[in-house]
């Protein structure tokens, strides 16, 4: 135990355990002392109950580092070693004494040293205190210096503020300056050179300026004005008067006589600006110049409108369509009289009834139709709808040019001085209609009586509507040009020309219905000249129709439609024979399908009727013609297979005698048959592509029921019998139906 003790506190009084040495050195005292007695045999004290002081922070100190000690490696090595403690304590302060006498022996030695050091260090913290109060100077200089930046900078900017405002005035009072010296280039040009020159009008264009300056300016009040006021009153005044002077002498030239008036006119283009100088500075010279300008171009076309449609009747047919002339007229002339059925040969009557090749023509921009050179020049003589829409495309060029658009048929930029005629402040669109609605107010007056007056006795149907939709297109134009001006006419045209259109056709769809088919003399199976006519009116109508579709049309066209229909089977009613009145309705229909599909589209309402109903004569005349010589046979299948159905095959072994006659028959004429068969339909029908259709129809029926008579000869009743031998074969048939297929 105290062994224990005595080397828990030897390594407890180590050099680093300085706070404890003096109580530590107490303690180790007591020790000796106590074992001192032990070897001298006197008996230990018993510690166990005896406070060895009255300090417990201290005894607490001294068992954590007795605890501390004995975990020391140190320690652990010499209590397994078994070294005496007391003497390892006094060795170590032994050697504790020898170094701390070393150590002053060191101090001692290098005393100079720490002197020159302490020196050093004097001289350095002397050296950091001036360093410091040198900083301390630097700081405050460049805190003034700060300040004097800041004011520089203020400087700075006031000195920039003021040469922005003197830069801004210096601008202002260049600019007015500039704009109201009067140079004495400026004013001789104005007084000495002509207008036509391009010196004076780059001058005029200055004076304009200037006058417009100092008009703004006046409303600010500036004084400097008044200046220059005199002297800019004084060229305006010579300006004005010259312009004025030339504008209306230019004017005046129009009115030559054989005066190509649009030369002066497009000539008076480059000096539009001469009008919207006199707008702007003086308002009464320029309504003078514009109403001398509208007066002057209005008589002008008065008088070519009126000069070019008077002319234009004198080129057209001598004979045109008259009340009489109308699709169900009774045609009993001499000359036509063997070709009464045939399309009749007319001088000029075709024209009625027929859309040809020139008035489709004007669907398209054509030229514009010079009367005096049409007889001449070998032109053909107009129709009545060329003679009344041919002043409208010039019409349309006239109005067009005063409104600055683009002509679409040429491409070509169309400008006349009259677009010069707007006004800014009013609404230069609407000053520009006014114009040219009282340019265009006389020659629209005068066509619209020519067309009022030669279109109350037109029965020319087509022409009209050609013309209708010549005028639609023209209006499409306007529209499309943004051109308002003849909005109004274009109305007023198709109010007088649509109403004549329907009434010529009723007239034409009575006729037809008031047609008599017992005074139209011989009966022929050929088509009917009235079919001929609707075929082709109807055809033109409808392709017509097609650029601007109109259902007021489709449903006069289906009123038409029925009548002629109804002709058609009153006059087929005619023929005695059914096979001769199958001919003739096939006949027509025919040809009106035909003529309809050259111009209409395929789906249009005329086609898709008239193909029902030639599908449906075809067909029954189809079964008329094969009747005749195979009407036996063709009776027994379809009495056979009635029984068959019915399922009363019994009832068939009654007509064994009946099959062997059909059977033996049929084997030695049907060549024949077919033959003159083929003959009869191609000399029944014009149309030869149409009766070689009808021969294959035919054939092709033929052959479907005689392949039903084989199929009723194979049932029970007539198996046995020996004449089955006798049947001809399918295959043969169709190689000999194939003979008569056409080469064309």
């Amino acid at each position: 135990m105290l062994t224990t003790m005595a080397a828990a506190v030897g390594f407890a009084s180590r050099p680093n355990d300085t706070n404890n040495e003096n109580t530590v050195a107490g303690v180790m005292a007591s020790l000796q002392d106590e074992g001192k007695l032990e070897a001298e045999g006197v008996p230990g004290l018993n510690l166990r109950d005896l406070d060895l002081t009255s300090d417990e922070f201290i005894l607490d100190e001294v068992d954590i580092h007795i605890q501390a000690n004995l975990e020391d490696e140190l320690v652990k090595e010499a209590l397994k070693t078994g070294v005496d403690l007391r003497q390892y304590s006094k060795q170590v302060e032994t050697e504790l004494q020898h170094i701390e006498q070393a150590s002053i022996k060191d101090y001692i030695k290098e005393s100079q040293n720490i002197a020159s050091l302490h020196n050093q260090i004097t001289a350095c913290d002397s050296i950091l205190e001036r360093m410091e109060q040198m900083l301390s100077s630097f700081q405050a200089d460049l805190s003034s210096i700060s300040c004097e930046i800041q004011t520089l900078q203020e400087q700075s900017v006031a000195m920039n503020i003021k040469l922005k405002n003197r830069q801004s005035v210096r601008s202002e009072l260049s600019q007015l300056v500039d704009e109201l010296v009067v140079p004495s280039t400026m004013i001789g040009v104005i007084l000495d050179t002509p207008v036509v020159e391009q010196e004076f009008v780059e001058q005029l264009h200055e004076l304009n300026n200037k006058i417009n300056y100092v008009k703004e300016q006046s409303f600010r009040e500036t004084l400097a004005c008044q200046d220059v006021q005199d002297i800019l009153d004084r060229l305006k005044i010579k300006a004005v008067s010259k312009i004025r002077e030339f504008i209306l002498q230019k004017i005046y030239s129009f009115r030559k006589p054989m005066t190509n008036y649009q030369i002066p006119q497009n000539a008076l283009l480059k000096y539009r600006f001469f009008y919207q100088f006199l707008l702007a500075n003086e308002r009464h010279v320029a309504k003078e110049v514009r109403d001398e300008y509208v007066d002057s171009m209005s008589k002008i076309y008065f008088s070519y409108f009126k000069s070019y449609t008077g002319r234009l009747m004198k080129v057209q047919y001598e004979e045109v369509a008259d009340k009489d002339d109308l699709m169900g007229c009774v045609f009993l002339d001499c000359e036509c009289a063997s070709r009464f059925f045939s399309k009749p040969s007319l001088k000029h009557r075709n024209t009625i009834f027929t859309l040809t090749q020139e008035l489709s023509t004007l669907h398209h921009r054509a030229p514009i139709l010079v009367p005096h050179l049409a007889p001449q020049s070998g032109q053909v003589r107009p129709e009545t709808d060329t003679v009344q829409t041919t002043p409208h495309p010039r019409l349309l060029d006239s109005v067009s040019c005063h409104f600055n658009n683009t002509d679409e048929g040429t491409s070509r930029r169309i400008i006349c001085f009259s677009s010069s005629f707007t006004d800014e402040g009013t609404g230069g669109v609407s000053c520009l209609l006014s114009v040219s609605l009282s340019l265009t107010l006389s020659p629209l007056s005068v066509l619209q009586k020519h067309i009022s007056t030669y279109v109350s006795d037109c029965y020319d149907s087509i022409a009209v509507f050609l013309s209708i939709h010549i005028i639609l297109r023209f209006k499409a134009i306007t529209a499309k040009r943004n051109i308002p001006a003849i909005d109004k006419y274009w109305e007023t045209v198709l109010e007088i020309l649509w109403p004549r259109f329907e009434l010529i056709l009723e007239l034409n769809i009575q006729s037809i219905r008031n047609t008599d088919p017992q005074r139209l003399g011989t009966l022929d199976t050929r088509p009917h000249y009235i079919t001929r006519r609707y075929a082709e009116f109807s055809s033109a109508i409808v392709s017509i129709n097609q650029t601007f579709p109109s259902e007021k049309t489709h449903t006069l066209l289906g009123q038409l439609q029925v009548e002629v229909e109804n002709f058609v089977l009153r006059m087929a009613a005619e023929f005695p024979s059914r096979k001769e009145q199958l001919v003739f309705l096939i006949n027509n229909y025919d040809m009106m399908l035909s003529v309809l599909m050259e111009r209409a589209a395929d789906g249009s309402k005329e086609v898709e009727g008239f193909q029902q109903l030639l599908l449906a004569r075809t067909q029954e005349f189809i079964e008329e013609i094969l009747s005749a010589p195979f009407g036996g046979m063709i009776g027994f299948v379809k009495e056979s297979e009635a029984l068959i159905e019915k399922g009363q095959l019994e009832r068939l072994r009654n007509d064994e005698a009946r099959v062997n006659q059909l059977v033996r028959g049929f084997a030695g004429s049907w060549k024949q048959s077919v033959e003159n068969l083929s003959q009869d339909v191609m000399r029944s029908f014009t149309n030869f592509k149409n009766g070689t259709g009808i021969i294959q129809g035919a054939l092709t029926q033929l052959i479907q029921y005689y392949h039903r008579f084989h199929k009723v000869l194979s049932q029970p009743a007539f198996k046995s019998l020996s004449v089955r031998s006798e049947l001809i074969n399918i295959h043969h048939l169709m190689v000999e139906v194939k003979k008569h297929k056409p080469n064309f």
